[in-house]
C-alpha cells in the first residue's frame, strides 16, 4: 500500500492536505445525505451512497488514493446522468482525483497504518 503514497507531509503541506480532504470528504458526505434523503429511492441512491462512503473514507484519511478515485468516478457518473448540479460534481470530483495523486498526509489513518518505519536490526556479536 505504501507504493500508492508519494509522502506524507508534514508542517503546513500536511495542513493543506488536511484542509483538502476535509472540504471533499464533507462536500461529498452532504451530497450523498442529501440526495439520499430528498432523492427519489431507487438505483439513483447508489451514486449518492457511494459518494458519501467516499467522502467518510477521505475524511478519516482512510484508503485515500481509492476513495479518491472513487469520489472522482461517482461524481463523473453523476455529471453524465444529470443527477446532480455539474459545477458542484466537477469540482468535488476533480478534489477527489488531486487528492488520490498527492495522497492523505501525515495526519490521517493511513500515515499510522502505512507510513514509514525505522526498522533497528541488531546483529549478533562477532566470534573471533
Amino acid at each position: 500500500m505504501q507504493r500508492l503514497f508519494s509522502t506524507f507531509a508534514n508542517g503546513w503541506p500536511g495542513a493543506g492536505i488536511l484542509l483538502q480532504r476535509g472540504l471533499a470528504g464533507s462536500i461529498l458526505l452532504y451530497q450523498g445525505i442529501h440526495q439520499t434523503l430528498e432523492g427519489p429511492p431507487g438505483l439513483s441512491m447508489i451514486p449518492a451512497i457511494v459518494g458519501a462512503a467516499a467522502g467518510l473514507f477521505l475524511l478519516l484519511g482512510l484508503w485515500t488514493p481509492v476513495a479518491g478515485i472513487v469520489a472522482s468516478v461517482v461524481q463523473v457518473w453523476v455529471i453524465l446522468t444529470g443527477m446532480n448540479e455539474p459545477l458542484i460534481a466537477l469540482i468535488s470530483g476533480m478534489l477527489g482525483a488531486t487528492i488520490a495523486m498527492i495522497g492523505p498526509g501525515a495526519w490521517s489513518i493511513d500515515a499510522r497504518i502505512f507510513g514509514r518505519k525505522h526498522i533497528e536490526t541488531q546483529l549478533p556479536p562477532r566470534k573471533w
